[in-house]
């Protein structure tokens, strides 16, 4: 896969963009440094009154309104009040879609990602979650709807001398960030690719009938599978 089919899955259902992101790099650059990760485990979401356990199920609002488009843009939310969630929105403009970034392994920025991880290296687990992948990558709500760059060529950890600062186009009241999206440095086979049920969300949306999370087998940067609330026992895991 190269950057220009990348791109392209953005404009397809989240069910066929979340498996092909898995080993893709994804650099976030904002003004105190730069972390680069690679995308272990991600979960899609789909559209308005087709998926019950995505934000768009019940249509548009100001607080999701990027999952309604343009594709390739961030859509950021705040889980439990304290994790904010890196979202990356797809499917034609107007049709809601997008998906969840669950974790990553650190590539590049470290040291960084683990000052903002509250200064403990806990190994491969340090960006396993979503919460945790938003902390390390300095993801605040201010970053909601901007754009993903998916360049063709160059790597996006090192910008070319006399480039842009970052947030160079970031229009007035957002935060500074740039994010580039590359594909995997190497090929991610099909039987690497593991699915199901997606974590901790309630009721038929985290049931098999949604087996929407992707992952990288024995990966161990991965969370751990939690199973929501009020799953329908007829059709849980």
């Amino acid at each position: 896969m190269d950057s220009a089919q990348l791109s392209s899955l953005f404009d397809a259902h989240a069910t066929v963009l979340a498996p092909a992101l898995l080993g893709c790099e994804l650099t976030v650059a904002t003004a105190d440094g730069t972390v680069r990760v690679r995308l272990t485990e991600v979960e899609a979401y789909g559209d308005q009154g087709e998926d019950p356990g995505a934000h768009s199920y019940n249509g548009k609002t100001a607080r999701n309104a990027a999952l309604f488009g343009p594709p390739r843009h961030t859509y950021v939310y705040l889980n439990y009040g304290i994790h904010r969630c890196l979202n990356l929105a797809c499917n034609s403009e107007g049709t809601a879609g997008g998906v969840l970034l669950r974790a990553g392994e650190v590539l590049q920025g470290r040291e960084l990602a683990i000052e903002r991880r509250g200064g403990r290296d806990t190994g491969a687990k340090l960006l396993s979650g979503p919460g945790r992948l938003g902390q390390g990558l300095g993801i605040t709500l201010r970053m909601d709807a901007q754009a993903v760059d998916i360049p063709h060529t160059g790597d996006p950890a090192d910008k070319p001398a006399g480039a842009a600062p970052v947030g160079s186009g970031v229009p007035a009241g957002l935060d500074a960030v740039d994010f580039t999206l590359v594909p995997p440095a190497a090929p991610v086979a099909s039987q690497q690719v593991r699915s199901g049920p997606r974590v901790g969300v309630s009721g038929a949306g985290g049931s098999t009938r949604y087996p929407w999370r992707y992952w990288l087998d024995a990966d161990p940067t991965v969370s751990a599978y939690r199973a929501g609330r009020d799953v329908p026992v007829e059709i849980s895991t």
